[in-house]
Formats: C-alpha cells, structure tokens, sequence
C-alpha cells in the first residue's frame, strides 16, 4: 500500500477523495499517470486540486478523469484560457486497462479515483476498482472506527 493511500494527507499527497473510501469497498488499486498542461502541474504544485467530485471513465480502450477540479494561479500564463474541469487522459499499461474494463463490465464494479500524489516528480493518480457500499455498511464502518478511536484512549489511559 502507498503512503498516498493511507488516508490522511502527507507531503507527497496533493489531493485524497475521503469520499470514495466512505462510500465504497476499495478492492483491487492501480497507479496512473496522467496528461497535464503546464499550467495544471503549477497548480498542483501549489496543492489547488479537488478530488471530491471527479469520477473515472472507460471508453474506447482508454481511461479519462472527469469531475477533477484544478484551479488555476493567478500569476500563471496569460495567454491560456484555463478549464478547471476539464477531462484528462490517464496513461495506463494495456494489461492494467483490460482489467479494469473486465472489472466494470463484467464483475460490476465502478473505477474510482482514490488520490493524487506526487512520484519521483510526476503527479500520479491512484485508482481502485470498487463495489458501492450499502447504508449499513457505511454505519458498520463508522462503529469499527469509532471503537478504534475509544480502544486507542483506553490504552493510552492505562
């Protein structure tokens, strides 16, 4: 498991979507790369991303991220009329897209963004495959980590 996945931000994180974690089992994890503007890596590199919203999208032997909202700077070039939300490509090897497309097609899961770090100075988008957790799945999980959050005070009580 990456540092990039362990939940809480670290130094190497730009963004982490809590929300997939909250609404999804988390099954089998992939790194990606992605297509950026020069713009957008500034951007990244002063941490003005949002995860939160975006959503990943197979199609035509490819994988997109959609919903990725990178606010540009202000003291950024002139000349180039910023997209926010615009979609980007993720760079994938052939056997890591045959097998989220057969996750999704085949076993129903859906391909969720998970966080965006930074990697021996390219930024990489961590994607997992996932199944969509029930209400009382969501409640389940909260229980267990209010519990380790009261077990972690006992013990440090004692």
């Amino acid at each position: 498991m990456s540092k990039a996945a362990k939940g809480s931000a670290g130094p190497r994180d730009i963004a982490v979507n809590r929300k997939a974690r909250h609404d999804y089992h988390l099954e089998e994890k992939f790194e990606a790369g992605l297509v950026l503007l020069g713009w957008e890596v500034k951007s990244l590199r002063a941490g003005k991303c949002n995860l939160a919203e975006a959503y990943v999208m197979l199609k035509d032997g490819e994988a997109w991220l959609f919903g990725c909202r990178i606010e540009p700077l202000q003291t950024a070039s002139t000349h180039v009329i910023a997209d926010p939300l615009r979609s980007r490509k993720l760079l994938l090897h052939r056997r890591q897209l045959s097998q989220l497309f057969a996750g999704v097609q085949r076993d129903g899961y859906t391909c969720v963004p998970v966080s965006l770090y930074w990697d021996r100075g390219r930024a990489k988008l961590e994607i997992a495959l996932a199944k969509g957790k029930q209400k009382f799945d969501k409640r389940a999980t909260e229980k267990e980590r209010d519990w380790g959050r009261q077990k972690q005070r006992l013990m440090r009580r004692h």
